[in-house]
């Protein structure tokens, strides 16, 4: 029976720590373009995506991946193709906390 707890318990901290960091994934593959905040439209074409709720920016960005998308699709795709389900909803998270 200890065994099994120990082994609950370190799967839930290995858990917790490989959870995406939306502020990183933000940092890393969105500021640039969508500024502090996501108050930027990217490169002078997109839309401002501070204000949208998670919801919608998932939406977005798997249309991206699914090649789909206007003016900034030849961007944004490798980019979406690059996050996983779980950094796509971490990041949505973060943007969608920008208020």
């Amino acid at each position: 029976m200890k065994k099994i707890i120990v082994a609950s318990i370190i799967a839930a901290a290995a858990s917790t720590l490989m959870a995406a960091d939306g502020a990183a994934i933000y940092k890393a593959k969105c500021f640039s373009c969508h500024g502090e905040k996501a108050v930027k439209p990217a490169l002078n074409k997109s839309q401002i995506i501070a204000g949208w709720d998670a919801a919608k920016i998932i939406a977005s960005v798997t249309g991206y991946k699914n090649d789909q998308g206007g003016a900034m699709k030849g961007v944004m795709k490798p980019i979406a193709s690059g996050l996983s389900d779980e950094d796509l909803k971490a990041v949505a998270e973060t943007i969608a906390s920008f208020k």
